[in-house]
């Protein structure tokens, strides 16, 4: 086994050779990385399979879905590589020039920050998604999956630096801490002078050991407990739709719906909608049905599981919605501002004036009018792929893209002045 001090070493010295490279080199380099993942996907698939089986009983059906590799999900992430390759390239650019009275040319460019530390649960996704955004912003990456996918990790890491080698570039580009344990994570926390920013993506643990333990710049990202108010205005059948797919699209993301705060003017109407369209409705499809966990005077509308406060900050992950009634877009903001992780809620209205309050008071990355939360996605926001949704305010908010993985240096161009 390699060791995490070799990997990081390692990464170091391939940062300048990465850097240097033109727009038209990365696009070669990730074009061959998305080849070779196709080429290895019976080895891809394989490793898959035996992580899956070994997850079984270990961890809920939801998050077995999370973890399961299929071939249409195979070219999905290859696609997201060559999606990657057509963005344009974010270093080097002139983000601002001045010239000074004293003669001095003041630039501003975009350069990339150098070796990016991703850790990350159980995504084969993530894998490519992760590499693919750090090789095109000029990044080294170093990954650090969960060990529930470490069999699948290493096999599409192993894929894409063979493609790297044989496109004539450093495989070192893309790198993989083969420690699992959390010594290995707690490495890459405390690689001062090798990890220029660690970006976690996981569940509230993860990201909570990393912003309390690490010693590198770390940007806080993932926790989800995504809010849905349905107003009083309304229009209830759209809302029904919007909810359904917030939540149970795939309830295991961070940018599903887990609470729905309804509006008591229309809690005796809407409730009894919802629950036919999330439980009965789905239950009678063969699908699995959506455990309500009701406030006390939701639950003396509709039948459901009594909630508890902790309901109400909790990341479920899985077909369960926490339910509210609340008075008017005041008391639902106010509920937001207390439980919310700053990451996407939605406002479901046909009044102008509430939508604005809402927008402008909701302090989250992405506040929502009339739509899914579910669009809260890099991908979605024509970024291509993310490395992740940032719910801290510096240096990036939302879904991280290219530009997120750039930072800025000033070049100053002169002709003998001196101060």
């Amino acid at each position: 086994m390699t060791s995490t001090t070799e990997i990081l070493r390692r990464a170091a010295e391939a940062k300048n050779a990465l850097a240097l490279l033109t727009q038209e080199e990365k696009n070669v380099a990730l074009s061959a990385m998305a080849k070779a993942i196709l080429s290895s996907e019976k080895e891809i698939l394989s490793a898959n399979a035996s992580d899956v089986a070994a997850a079984q009983g270990t961890i809920s059906e939801v998050m077995i879905d999370r973890l399961l590799l299929t071939s249409s999900r195979l070219r999905d992430m290859t696609k997201g590589i060559l999606d990657v390759a057509k963005l344009p390239d974010p270093t080097g650019r002139i983000l601002s020039e001045k010239l000074l009275p004293n003669g001095l040319t003041v630039r501003k460019l975009s350069v990339p920050l150098g070796v990016i530390a991703i850790i990350y649960e159980s995504r084969p996704n993530v894998t490519s998604d992760a590499a693919a955004l750090c090789l095109k912003s000029g990044n080294v990456c170093i990954l650090r999956g969960g060990k529930e996918a470490y069999r699948t990790s290493a096999a599409i890491v192993g894929a894409m630096r063979r493609g790297l080698a044989e496109a004539g570039f450093s495989e070192n580009f893309v790198n993989m801490v083969e420690d699992t344990t959390r010594a290995g994570a707690n490495e890459l926390m405390t690689a001062v002078g090798y990890v220029d920013l660690l970006i976690p993506r996981g569940g509230a643990g993860l990201i909570r050991a990393c912003t309390e333990n690490a010693k590198v710049p770390c940007i806080e990202t993932g926790t989800g407990i995504c809010h849905i108010y349905v107003d009083s205005s309304a229009n209830l059948e759209k809302a029904l739709a919007i909810i359904e797919n917030a939540k149970t699209q795939r309830p295991s993301v961070c940018n599903a719906e887990e609470v729905c705060l309804v509006n008591r003017s229309i809690a005796p109407t809407f409730l009894p909608m919802l629950k036919e369209r999330l439980v009965d409705r789905r239950r009678q499809r063969g699908e699995t049905p959506v455990e309500l966990r009701l406030c006390r005077e939701a639950a003396k509308v509709i039948p459901g599981t009594p909630a508890g406060e902790a309901d109400f900050d909790t990341e479920f992950l899985d077909y369960i919605l926490a339910v509210r009634v609340v008075s008017d877009v005041e008391e639902a903001i106010a509920h937001i501002a207390k439980h919310s992780t700053h990451h996407s809620d939605a406002i479901l209205t046909k009044d102008k004036a509430a939508a604005e309050l809402f927008t402008r008071r909701v302090d989250s990355a992405a506040v929502y009018v009339n739509a899914s939360t579910r669009f809260t996605d890099g991908g979605q926001f024509g970024l291509g792929c993310e490395m992740g949704i940032s719910t801290q305010k510096l240096h990036a908010r939302g879904p991280m893209g290219l530009e997120e993985l750039n930072s800025y240096k000033y070049v100053i161009l002169g002709n003998g002045q001196i101060r």
